[in-house]
């Protein structure tokens, strides 16, 4: 099958490589040439486990490309819209990147006089795709629904550190469609997955992407608000998760009590959803609550700090910057709240990260950044662990300083968990 992708970011990226690697002919559409240009060098703009080897094979086999050319969606079968869809100032989504990316198909479509389906895989509010995208696409093509045009909502459920097994492997391919153009060809495409389809309507497409990463930070919220009343009470929390996680109703996952959820999904869903709902007049109180426990759980740690010594004035590191392991994205990160209020209580910040210190050097260039963990580690007075990489597990790394474990990672002499 003839793809093309619009958006070459971590989801355009991803998605392209790997309809590559399943045997289609993929280009990558974006605006940005030296994206493009990095792109078809054979390297990766994003840092994803096993994406170098994928992109390398992919440019080898032909079967997958980066362009700034737009034209090129007309020699498709088929698009994929995976742009961002940042937060506005009042939680929503900001879908101007849809827009414009589905004017610039519809454009192109008017080169083509064969069918066309146009996905969505952007994370949207349920309806975007039958009150936004399917009329721009149809003004700008001059086509109709059902009538050389199907359109259809594909939302992605990628976790960053295992994106690539993530799409080969899924639980299931949700399907959101409104005609049988759209319907039948993503069963084909997907078909090789031999993965469960779940085929629904467009909104309801959008509401399942939506409402499973709510119900996840929701579940991340509870455990965190039940693991602070359990170190409250002297009672470990990981022991009560194993108690917990057998229950087929519960489930062993996402039962890391700690310091919160971040990364690109998680707080721009719960927001969205949730500003959606007092739009319409409703009360989203657990949502709301799930985001004030998340945005309260990072400042624990500094609270724990200030417990133990005067802040102002020591050199406190900070290890890990990125919100979770195997990524360098640093959006939402916990650790951005807590190296603000470190300095904004007059402590040194040193810091130390695997993958994610350039892009956290943009948001904090005062703070001072170390290669390896243990230099960094080595004239603190005491550290905070935020992000859950192995090298941060040993326990000889910290000898006798004060270290205040966010993630559960580490037992060393002087030891403090967040929730335990």
């Amino acid at each position: 099958m003839r793809i093309s992708v619009i958006g070459s970011g971590y989801v355009g990226l991803i998605t392209g490589l790997c309809l590559a690697d399943l045997g289609n002919e993929v280009v990558c559409i974006d605006v940005i040439e030296s994206k493009v240009e990095t792109i078809n060098r054979g390297q990766s703009p994003i840092f994803e486990e096993g994406i170098d080897e994928l992109l390398i094979r992919c440019l080898a086999s032909e079967r997958f490309r980066a362009t700034i050319d737009i034209s090129t969606v007309a020699q498709t079968d088929i698009t994929f819209i995976c742009v961002g869809t940042p937060s506005n100032p009042d939680g929503t989504w900001n879908i101007d990147h849809v827009r414009s990316a589905s004017k610039a198909v519809g454009k192109a479509l008017g080169q083509k006089s064969s069918d066309h389906v146009v996905v969505l895989k952007s994370t949207v509010i349920p309806m975007t795709c039958e009150t936004v995208v399917l009329p721009i696409l149809e003004a700008a093509s001059g086509r109709r629904q059902g009538h050389g045009l199907g359109v259809a909502v594909n939302p992605e459920f990628l976790r960053e550190g295992t994106a690539i097994s993530d799409f080969m492997n899924p639980d299931r391919v949700v399907i959101g469609s409104g005609d049988h153009l759209s319907s039948a060809l993503l069963r084909e495409l997907y078909a090789p997955l031999g993965r469960p389809i779940v085929e629904v309507p467009l909104a309801t497409a959008e509401m399942i992407k939506v409402a499973s990463n709510a119900f996840l930070a929701t579940k991340i919220s509870f455990v965190n608000e039940v693991g602070n009343i359990c170190k409250d009470m002297g009672i470990d929390f990981r022991s009560v998760a194993e108690g917990m996680g057998p229950d087929p109703r519960i489930g062993p996952l996402f039962l890391n009590a700690g310091a919160g959820f971040g990364g690109s999904c998680f707080p721009k869903d719960v927001r969205g959803i949730a500003a959606e709902a007092h739009r319409r007049g409703l009360e989203p109180l657990i949502l709301d609550a799930v985001l004030e426990v998340n945005d309260r759980q990072p400042l624990r740690m500094v609270e724990m700090l200030a417990r133990s010594l005067d802040i102002n004035g020591v050199q406190v590191a900070v290890l890990g910057l990125a919100f979770k392991p195997g990524t360098d994205d640093v959006r939402e990160s916990r650790s951005i709240p807590v190296v603000t209020k470190l300095l904004e209580r007059g402590a040194k910040v040193v810091a130390h990260d695997y993958q994610a210190i350039e892009g956290f050097r943009k948001l904090f260039p005062e703070i001072t950044y170390y290669d390896c963990p243990e230099d960094c580690v080595a004239e603190a007075d005491a550290v905070l662990i935020m992000t859950a990489w192995p090298g941060y597990s040993r326990p000889e790394m910290y000898d006798d300083k004060l270290v205040i474990d966010g993630r559960g990672v580490t037992r060393s002499k002087n030891y403090e968990g967040i929730c335990w």
